[in-house]
This record gives C-alpha cells, structure tokens and sequence, in this order.
C-alpha cells in the first residue's frame, strides 16, 4: 500500500508505448489508471486491454527508468481533473497537473470520463450564439450547443481564429472559455497563455494542453481532461461555454498510435479500428441542458489538403456546421480567409434566421461564384467586353469579397489596425447596400479589414 494505492502487480515488460503487467487481483478493468514509484516520480499508465491475467497499459508520460519486477498500484480514482472554481485562469496537463507553475490549495477532483447526459437532459433549443466575426455569423451561424468545425491546411489561421472567438464571446457573452489543446506545439501553447494574460482574459478561461512531443496515451486523454472542465462550468456554474478543441484531428491520430502499439489491425489510411466510436463518445459528451450549454468549436487539420479523408469525414458526421478556411483567399490577403462556397451551418435557414439574412446570404454565395466566373473572362477578353450587369456583379462581389475581411482584437499588435466586433443587424445592413449597388461608386480598397462600412469621404470615391 503506497499512498493508499493498492498494489496489484508487477511489470513483466516495458515500451514507449506499452507497460505490461502480470496482475494478482482481478479489480483492473479497461480505462483503469495504474502507477508505479521511481526515484519518488509517480509513473501513470492507463489500461488498454486485459487478458489472461495480464494488463497491457499505456503510460502517460516517459518509461525510461522504468524495469521488470517493479511493483504497480491501483489508483482507485482513475484520471483526475480539478472540478471547481480553481480551474479558471489555470493550464493543466491531459491527467490533471497544473503545468504553469502554481498549486491548487483543497483540490475538488472528478475522473475525466464520468459525466454522460441523460436523453431527458439534453436540450436542443439553444438561442443563437453571435460571435461578432462577420464571415462566420453571416455565413455560418451558431446556436448554443452546436458542435462547428473548423477545416484547413497548415498556416491559413485556424488557431488566429480561434483566439478571436475566445475574446470575443468573451466580449459580447460574458462567459468562460474551455481550450483544449490536443497535439498543440508548445510554442503555440505559451503564446495562446502570454497573450490572454496580456488581454486580461486568462482568469476567464481554463486551458488544458496535451503537448505535441507527449505521449500518445497524453495527447489523446487531453480531450477528456477538456470536456470534463467544460461540464464543471455548464452543471455546477450552470453556464454558456464555449469549448475549443485545437486540433480535434490529432486525437484521432494518437489513438491510431496507441492501437498500432497493442498490435491490432488498423483500418483505411492506417486509423485506428474505433474510429467511430473514439470520435462518438467526444461528441456525444458536448451537449447543453436547460441550465447551461456546451458550444464547441473544433479544428480539424486536413492531411494533404484532402477534405475526403476518413477521419476527417468522420468528424465532420458529428458537426451542425463547418468553417473552411482556404489557402487559395489567404493568399489574396484576405483574412479570416473563409472558404465562403464550403462553409456551412445547419442553422443557415429562414426558420433558424430569418427570411432577410437566409436571402441576403444567398444572393451573396450567388454574386461571388458568378465573379469566379467571370475573372476568367475578364482575365482573357478585358472588362469591357462584359454587360452591364455583369460589370456591376464583378465590382459588387469584388467589395464583398473585401467585407468579410476582419481587423481582429489578437492580432492588433501586428496589424496596426483596431479590432471590430461587429453585430450581426449591421452586417446584414452593409450587404444589402453592397448588393443593392448604394456604394457602386466608391473604390473596393474603401471596404477591406474594416468593421461596418465607414462613411464614404470623396477620397473614397472612383
């Protein structure tokens, strides 16, 4: 008996990613947390399998060390997470550890995989959640409880955007945040911390980190740790939350790792065969209640630009809508750089927003994939070989294009430009006079990272 641990084996062989132990009780079950003792370091490994008295478990962190005959221990609560008031403001590891220097006086802890809705708790008629960004609330808006993806390669702004939303549910919410960082580069991890403390926003959000260079076991069990801190704010502060998951794709792949290292058959692409079910019972825990709600926003990296991929498609069955941002706009220097053709909300309907804003988006999607159409013209024949109309649409659809451009709070310091949080009712209002040709006479330059249309000066005019 170490620290009230009770001991129920010994290691018979050791890996990176798998600890073998001959058991003598038979209390160990799949997901039970098992350690041992080095050099005074608690060791955690999580099991994976049982079979024929022994368990295959894998380690939270590193095995180097570690040996044969080593006595292993029972932790009769499994993986912890703080569950209270202390999360906030706080940066914790995949298995419950504050990792930014502090402590936590009187800890309150729940086991990550506890908590499941029941179907008479779940409610789906959540209000509308405006987050002030107006590709996304034009384009695709969210109601509280939505599960929204955010697609696209590397270095077209996802985690930018997801720092934006941070602030500004925030701002127009006053709610707190949950952002889990699945795989997340460390670097990525300090700057995300340094920056909301700079803001003032930290102590309004609780941040869990399963670092790139941890182990797979770590990296996957940050999800868990995630929604664990989220369901505190939603049941016990009976909140609205908004949940971030960067980068929900690298939790399919480090169990695909740990599934590889059990010796099971993988599927397609090399995933994991509990595909399904890994992916099912994350989303199945982001819900909203009559007291609270769950809103997440979760990024999903495509592997070689390949929206078809089967983990990517996987996710996506689970989500009410997606944001994809496409390298083709970032490199126009528009910036979110939406993908206005492929994002989509469930929520995008005339009962969901109404008549005016579900036409206005329509005509919108309309003028710009006619513009697509007729760059290529103009880029051949020149523009005054086009009608009337088609001049008109060409200019209109370039202005919009420079609309849904955004100066965003985070990104100030490097930018120069004012953030905007910008509501929907003015949004609606400066695309229909876009569309309604009211600003055919003043230069497309007038509209790019601005929030509301300005007022025109005689400068801005052609």
């Amino acid at each position: 008996m170490v620290n009230g641990e009770v001991g129920i084996g010994k290691i018979i062989s050791v890996s990176n990613l798998n600890v073998q132990v001959l058991l003598d009780k038979s209390d160990v079950s799949m997901r039970s947390a098992l350690c041992t003792y080095l050099d005074g370091r608690r060791v955690t490994f999580e099991v994976a399998q049982v079979s024929g008295g022994i368990a295959r478990a894998v380690p939270l962190s590193s095995v180097n060390g570690l040996r044969k005959g080593m006595d292993v221990f029972l932790l009769p609560r499994g993986i912890e997470i703080e569950y209270s008031d202390n999360i906030l403001g706080r940066v914790f590891n995949s298995y419950g550890e504050p990792i930014d220097g502090g402590v936590i006086e009187n800890p309150v802890t729940r086991n990550i995989y506890d908590k499941n809705l029941a179907l008479s708790e779940i409610d789906i008629d959540g209000d509308v959640l405006w987050t002030g960004i107006k590709a996304l609330d034009f384009f695709a808006p969210m109601q509280k409880g939505f599960k929204m993806g955010m697609l696209g390669g590397a270095g077209v702004g996802k985690t930018v955007l997801i720092k934006e939303l941070i602030n500004n549910v925030y701002r127009g919410w006053g709610s707190n945040s949950v952002f889990t960082g699945v795989g997340e580069r460390s670097r990525e991890g300090k700057e995300l911390y340094d920056e909301m403390m700079e803001s003032g926003l930290m102590d309004k959000l609780a941040v869990v980190f399963g670092q790139m260079g941890e182990s797979s076991m770590a990296r996957s069990r940050a999800a868990y740790a995630g929604l664990t801190l989220a369901e505190f704010l939603r049941d016990e502060r009976r909140q609205d939350v908004l949940l971030f998951i960067d980068n929900i794709y690298r939790f399919v792949q480090a169990n695909s790792e740990i599934s590889a290292e059990l010796g099971n058959m993988p599927i397609e692409s090399g995933y994991s065969t509990t595909l399904l079910s890994d992916v099912s019972e994350v989303q199945e825990r982001i819900n909203s209640t009559g007291e609270g709600s769950i809103t997440s926003f979760q990024a999903i990296y495509i592997p070689a630009d390949d929206i078809t991929d089967m983990a990517v498609n996987t996710i996506m069955s689970h989500l009410d809508g997606q944001v994809v941002l496409s390298r083709k706009v970032s490199e126009k220097g528009i910036y979110p750089a939406v993908d206005v053709f492929n994002t989509t909300s469930r929520l995008l309907t005339i009962e969901g927003v109404g008549e005016r804003h579900f036409r206005l988006a329509e005509r919108t999607v309309a003028s710009l994939a006619r513009y697509q159409e007729l760059e290529e013209i103009v880029a051949v024949l020149g523009i005054d070989e086009l009608s009337e109309e088609d001049t008109n649409t060409f200019y209109r659809a370039r202005k919009l294009r420079n609309y849904f451009a955004q100066p965003f709070f985070v990104s100030e310091q490097f930018t120069g430009i004012p953030g905007q949080f910008v509501k929907i009712e003015d949004v609606l209002d400066d695309v229909e006079a876009i569309l309604g040709g009211k600003y055919d006479t003043v230069d497309e330059g007038h509209f790019l990272f601005v929030g509301k249309i300005p007022p025109v000066e005689k400068t801005a005019l052609i």
